[in-house]
């Protein structure tokens, strides 16, 4: 299968240096398209799905290869291998932040710079680490998932965006959710939720900025502040933003700090 079509990739812009976006979890590729306008003219803009999302083959979903990160990640390599990349600038929101770092580390000749827009290497608070959740709450989050998938889409998307005053942006990640498979979804929460990819972070050899928002129920400010500890060539930027999704509620001033760090 034709690595092309199984992930939907898109490609925009007139400009010749690469810039990879890839979304979060519950999302697909029309996610960015507050972003990437503001880049067009400088960059050449590759979009995708991940599988299982937007409009990926859903043929293509084994769930034996998507029971980590891993097999997310290999569909990365593997996208910018058929396209002949090299010096990628990689955009990646909240899980698929850690994608980008674990490609990084797999293939780094490919990579030029990290942008990683909410991320959090694990969502479990561990000791001194905190991840923003207890494990049984992330045991209840991943059950009522199973048990009411649209009630938990519901109920956690406006929670995720942040902007009561801008209802419009939680029904659109709520009609997101609940547009993904269900089995699909329970799938990479699961996937998502109980990745820990914190010994990944200090071997990152790729320069990385790090955007993080002000009020973030699901990566809060610690998670950005251990990140930017732990990577060595990393910027931190914390965004008045408020929620998870800040290239959806500020865009203009998420533009803006990509901008100032490129």
């Amino acid at each position: 299968m034709d690595v092309i079509s199984r992930n939907n990739v898109v490609i925009k812009g007139s400009g010749t240096s690469p810039m990879m976006f890839a979304h979060g979890f519950g999302c697909d590729q029309n996610m960015w398209r507050f972003i990437t306008p503001a880049f067009e003219d400088s960059y050449q803009i590759i979009l995708f799905d991940h599988v299982g999302a937007g409009k990926s083959d859903l043929k293509a979903y084994h769930p034996a290869k998507y029971k980590d990160l891993d097999g997310y990640t290999q569909d990365i390599i593997e996208i910018a291998e058929k396209l002949n990349l090299e010096d990628i600038i990689f955009i990646g929101h909240s899980v698929s932040a850690m994608m980008g770092i674990l490609s990084a580390e797999k293939a780094p000749h490919l990579f030029k710079t990290l942008i990683l827009v909410s991320p959090s290497a694990s969502y479990i608070n561990d000791g001194d680490y905190t991840g923003g959740f207890s494990k049984s709450e992330i045991d209840e989050l991943l059950e009522s998932l199973n048990t009411n998938h649209m009630g938990w889409s519901m109920t956690m998307a406006p929670l995720i965006m942040a902007n009561p005053g801008r209802s419009e942006l939680g029904e659109e990640l709520t009609d997101s959710f609940c547009r993904t498979d269900p089995a699909i979804a329970q799938q990479f929460a699961r996937v998502t939720f109980l990745t820990d990819s914190r010994s990944v972070l200090s071997t990152c050899t790729i320069p990385a900025l790090i955007l993080q928002c002000s009020d973030d129920i699901i990566a809060p400010i610690e998670v950005g502040e251990y990140i930017h500890e732990k990577m060595d060539q990393s910027k931190l930027v914390i965004l008045e933003a408020t929620g998870h999704c800040p290239h959806l509620s500020a865009p203009e001033e998420t533009i803006s700090a990509i901008k100032a760090y490129l």
